[in-house]
């Protein structure tokens, strides 16, 4: 058994500031938002996102299934007690929307999107979790 004066390895290298916290809980929202909009587009088979789809190579029959993993995605994420295992999936998944875009020689700012959101998400989850912070730190 281990002293209880004993600093466990997910120590606070200083406390989370409100002002972080919000404003990585706002960062996270708004990633959530985007995401859940594409999510629930790809449910419901909107046009736009079923030529787009096309245009990548995808068939239209596999557009449930990805707005479907989308969207336990982004559950995940925004499940703060799975948040990290969530932005990791979420990294994934825009991972391949990124290939995707390459694979097609799509424009600069539409193969890079995804990686924004992926960015957004990092940061959210950076910004209010010192856990992540303790694993990840940065130096000044």
């Amino acid at each position: 058994m281990q002293p209880a004066t004993q600093v466990s390895e997910f120590a606070h290298s200083s406390p989370l500031s409100k002002k972080r916290l919000w404003a990585g809980r706002i960062i996270s929202a708004l990633a959530i938002l985007f995401l859940l909009f594409d999510a629930i587009a790809k449910l419901m088979k909107v046009a736009p996102v079923l030529e787009a789809s096309a245009r990548l190579g995808y068939p239209a029959s596999l557009v449930v299934g990805i707005g479907s993993l989308l969207l336990a995605c982004v559950a995940v994420y925004a499940i703060p007690r799975t948040s990290i295992l969530g932005v990791i999936l979420l990294t994934g998944y825009l991972g391949g929307a990124i290939a995707a875009n390459v694979r097609v020689s799509d424009p600069l700012f539409e193969t890079c999107f995804p990686a924004i959101f992926g960015v957004l998400t990092w940061a959210g989850i950076f910004l209010r979790d010192d856990r992540l912070r303790t694993l990840i730190p940065l130096r000044r």
